[in-house]
């Protein structure tokens, strides 16, 4: 009788992970600065002061400053900025008249960097709050941030940024039905290229107080709260159907925001819905690892590229980051050296 012996061979993942040559080639997930999208601070010279240690690195920029910062951008190989406008106090009121300035500092400073002729997109938000007193996304009647008329306004203000010159326009007011109305007011007034980048799901976070407070767009005291508008943190299945009715009113790319807080949601949109997606790695997420880093608590070079590796893992095209000219920087010349954090 032959007396076949079955031999046990065990199994050895470590083989893949031995060199660094290896490792690379089995890599699952990489961040590449194609993936990364700048955002730039653009205020007026009386609001020129630093951004604060909220958002270290993230200083206020002027027209001319904000040209070269997105010129640094495109040399890096990262392929789109993000303005956001910095108001004065004394430009504000209650029914956001600022947001339809022409000649105002967002509409310049896309007008700006679109003639530098550079090879990134410019994406505009498109959402009150930087121009209210109050500080809502919305316009406020009778005690409410009221729908209708704020879409209406948005609609208006979306034009004008598109013909301002930016490529993609970016509602992140979570009002209902406003991505449709945009898409009809967008390609009424010739602008059928300008893509929209729809903020579908963006929740009532706790993480984006330093941006308020960088931007000078604090929501007033004892004010509306805005969770009337913004998504509950607790619901991941309503931002999944946020998302679907964005995509079906004509949104060419959605978000979602917070990133790293909302990794599931990131995760499920991905794997329900066909669709390009941003996260964006709020101030908040990003304020914390400068204060870790600054308590010798992590290494910042490290931290700050798993942090986007991880959200570029969940399902994330692209990642909105405070960070982007770091880490791009770094991917173009890698190098194991720790780095400090920004000052």
């Amino acid at each position: 009788m032959i007396v076949m012996q079955w031999y046990c061979i065990m199994k050895r993942p470590r083989r893949l992970r031995r060199t660094s040559w290896m490792r690379d080639l089995v890599r699952e997930y990489a961040v590449t600065p194609h993936d990364l999208v700048l955002p730039l601070f653009v205020a007026d010279d009386e609001m020129l002061q630093r951004g604060g240690e909220s958002l270290p690195g993230m200083d206020r920029l002027s027209i001319p400053q904000s040209v070269a910062r997105a010129r640094d951008a495109a040399r890096l190989g990262i392929r789109a900025v993000a303005v956001f406008p910095v108001v004065a106090a004394s430009s504000k009121d209650e029914r956001a008249s600022g947001a339809f300035d022409p000649d105002g500092i967002a509409c310049r400073a896309i007008a700006a960097i679109a003639e530098a002729g550079l090879e990134l997109g410019l994406i505009a938000d498109v959402a009150l709050d930087p121009y209210t007193s109050h500080g809502h996304d919305g316009l406020v009647e009778r005690g409410d941030v009221v729908n209708d008329p704020t879409v209406s306004a948005l609609c208006r203000m979306a034009v004008l940024l598109a013909s301002a010159g930016a490529d993609v326009v970016a509602p992140s007011d979570m009002m209902d039905g406003r991505v449709g109305r945009i898409r009809r007011a967008l390609d009424r007034s010739g602008h059928q290229d300008v893509a929209i980048l729809s903020y579908a799901a963006k929740s009532a976070s706790s993480f984006y107080g330093p941006f308020r407070h960088a931007m000078g767009s604090e929501r007033a005291e004892g004010s509306l709260d805005k969770r009337t508008y913004q998504l509950d943190p607790g619901n991941s299945s309503e931002a999944l159907r946020e998302a679907r009715l964005d995509i079906a009113e004509g949104a060419d790319i959605i978000m979602i925001k917070p990133a790293l807080h909302g990794l599931d949601i990131l995760r499920r949109v991905r794997d329900e819905l066909d669709v390009p997606m941003f996260g964006y790695h709020v101030s908040g997420e990003y304020a914390m690892l400068c204060a870790a880093a600054d308590r010798g608590l992590l290494d910042w070079k490290s931290a700050l590229h798993e942090t986007l590796l991880v959200v570029k893992r969940a399902g994330a095209d692209a990642i909105v980051t405070y960070a982007a000219l770091e880490a791009a920087a770094d991917l173009a010349r890698p190098s194991h050296a720790p780095r400090a954090r920004p000052s």
